[in-house]
């Protein structure tokens, strides 16, 4: 029996790559785009789609390929892929989630004190050799025992809280609607008011249509020039253009970053801003966190091609 026709779409490292040659006949294409220039006989024969692109995947792309049955898309985020357009043609999606929660969690957590710390700076303060000619630098802000905002309470929201509550934080969040947590978390029911009562916000909710800017100009004033934000989620859900006024002109107090709008092409001000740390996008990059989640991705595709229940489905 004739292995089946997969097309993985994106840049994936080898041992996701070997494991996938090894169960399917693979087309590698860089993105969505050099669809069309396959082979008809190719694309009618392709039922599955392994895809780890940025790159928008819509209708157009799915009725190049007739047989399509599944987008497993790589990471927990998917609004790259039209899920609306996928159901409307019957192709389920999926992706990975749960795999990657601790470490992005813990990335939060980390950035939360690196930020409040000033830890980047003084690493280099100290790497110029300033710190033997100039002295100790300027005190920084402590973290335990503050009050932080979680924006979505989701699974990795949660796990932020969970971690910031044993630095003996006072926890406040925001979410659709106020969910089973432990005694003493504050929700709120509208992320300005969040804003105003914590010192800290993280930012943990999903991307997408839903949630663009998000966290909006009223967000960011209420946090105000103490505040100090934190973004993990995606770099839609924040009102990036305030959030840079903001910053610049002192209004917010600070910003740790790990997703942009564009990115990689990021706005040039946030190299140039001392109250931001920002980071290339690595809550999930880990080898053990990456290579679940790429072993997820081809479980569900497996799932897909024995008929039987999907492990991590979106529609």
């Amino acid at each position: 029996m004739s292995r089946p026709s997969l097309l993985v779409i994106g840049k994936y490292p080898d041992w996701d790559l070997g494991p996938m040659r090894a169960a399917y006949r693979t087309t590698e294409l860089p993105g969505p785009g050099e669809i069309a220039g396959l082979e008809e006989a190719l694309r009618r024969s392709v039922r599955a789609i392994a895809y780890r692109s940025q790159v928008s995947l819509g209708g157009a792309e799915m009725d190049l390929l007739p047989a399509l049955g599944l987008v497993a898309k790589f990471g927990t985020g998917f609004e790259a892929v039209d899920v609306a357009a996928a159901s409307a043609r019957g192709v389920r999606v999926t992706n990975t989630p749960e795999v990657l929660t601790d470490d992005v969690a813990d990335l939060a957590v980390a950035m939360l004190i690196a930020q409040a710390r000033r830890m980047v700076p003084a690493a280099r303060y100290l790497q110029a050799g300033r710190w033997a000619t100039e002295g100790p630098v300027p005190l920084a802000r402590g973290v335990s025992g503050g009050r932080v905002g979680i924006v979505g309470l989701g699974r990795i929201g949660r796990e932020i809280a969970n971690r910031l509550a044993a630095f003996k934080m006072e926890i406040h969040y925001h979410s659709r609607a106020p969910k089973p947590v432990p005694e003493g978390w504050r929700y709120h029911a509208d992320p300005v008011l969040l804003a105003g009562a914590v010192d800290f916000m993280v930012v943990a909710i999903v991307g997408g249509p839903e949630t663009e800017g998000y966290i909006s100009a009223e967000v960011l004033e209420a946090l105000g020039p103490e505040g100090i934000l934190v973004n993990i989620s995606r770099g839609t859900t924040i009102d990036e253009a305030a959030m840079i006024a903001a910053l610049e002109d002192g209004r917010l107090g600070g910003a740790a970053l790990d997703v942009f709008r564009g990115e990689p092409e990021i706005d040039p001000r946030f190299r140039e801003l001392e109250n931001v740390l920002a980071l290339p996008h690595i809550g999930s990059a880990t080898i053990s966190t990456r290579k679940a989640m790429g072993a997820l991705q081809r479980a569900n595709i497996a799932a897909f091609h024995d008929s039987v229940a999907l492990l991590s489905p979106v529609n």
